[in-house]
């Protein structure tokens, strides 16, 4: 006699009840799916991963307290088994991007049907990646401008000596002129002087534009060493 599959677990998180309820009712009347948690906001969403290690998580993008994406970005850390798949209210690029940049696996809007929300979970738990391919036009163009940006301001940033790149580093970090010179044991003045240079070389005119510079084009990790470009991982679509 053959055993019964294992269900996938899912954690079900939604502000709104009745999705919620809607859902789950759609995703146990399947015989491979249940849910085994649920959550209402984003803390909660994190705190029943940790608690129930289900191996999908369908989270709402809007996530009160914490949003579907730094949620995503908490539960992958805290619960690697764990894929994700970011729902939302509308298909917007911007989240669909954010989405795989933090792990997601999968990406479904609530106008979808529900067949197409349990094709994407039982496909990112076979450890696949899918999107709708409707948003593939807005999502190949918003990684070109990505890596545009990205090699735009790795030209910058390339113009830095060494030291630069160490104060640049603290600045974005949010430290001060005395912090950095305390951080990296020279003067006041000095400090003053490499942000003076940072700022010429990189074309901005505020410590602020630097750090939203470094902070938008995601080479803030290179910055104490050779600076890198992040490259998204590869995706895959639905129909």
């Amino acid at each position: 006699m053959s055993e019964t599959p294992e269900r996938v677990r899912i954690l079900l998180a939604d502000e709104q009840a009745l999705f919620r309820e809607a859902v789950r009712l759609a995703l146990e009347g399947e015989g491979d799916l249940e849910v085994v948690a649920e959550a209402r906001d984003g803390f909660q969403a994190v705190a029943e991963a940790e608690r129930a290690s289900p191996r999908v998580a369908l989270l709402d993008a809007l996530l009160p307290k914490s949003d579907g994406i730094q949620t995503a970005w908490l539960i992958r850390q805290r619960v690697p088994g764990c894929e994700i798949v970011i729902v939302s209210d509308r298909e917007d690029h911007r989240i669909l991007e954010q989405a795989l940049e933090v792990g997601a696996r999968g990406f479904v809007t609530k106008s979808s049907a529900m067949s197409e929300l349990l094709n994407v979970t039982r496909a990112v738990n076979r450890g696949e990646t899918l999107v709708p391919s409707r948003m593939l036009g807005d999502l190949l163009s918003g990684l070109m401008r990505r890596r545009q940006e990205q090699d735009e301001a790795f030209r910058r940033v390339s113009r830095l000596t060494r030291r630069e790149r160490e104060v640049l580093h603290l600045l974005v970090d949010g430290s001060g002129t005395e912090a950095i010179a305390d951080a990296l044991v020279i003067s006041p003045q000095t400090a003053r002087t490499h942000i003076q240079n940072i700022l010429a070389k990189l074309g901005v005119h505020s410590r602020l534009e630097a750090a939203a510079l470094v902070n938008e084009s995601g080479i803030r990790d290179g910055l104490t060493d050779e600076p890198v470009v992040r490259i998204p991982a590869p995706y895959a679509v639905s129909g």
